[in-house]
């Protein structure tokens, strides 16, 4: 019982960061660690520009003003 308390908290934690994607950084330097060894890592401001870039020319994301 006592170790499913202690569970509930790190679960959450789990969930809120991919719900918001806050997580998405460690995703793609695990993916790029795996199938590119040698190759050089995007830094989180690097990473997280060329996301927001990409969700804002898509159009189906919607218009955002500012």
């Amino acid at each position: 019982m006592a170790s499913a308390l202690a569970r509930v908290p790190r679960t959450a934690r789990w969930y809120v960061r991919e719900l918001t994607g806050e997580a998405a950084y460690e995703h793609y330097a695990a993916h790029a660690r795996r199938h590119d060894p040698g190759g050089a890592l995007l830094t989180r401001r690097e990473f997280e520009r060329r996301r927001t870039d990409a969700r804002e020319a898509d159009p189906r994301e919607g218009f955002r003003c500012c």
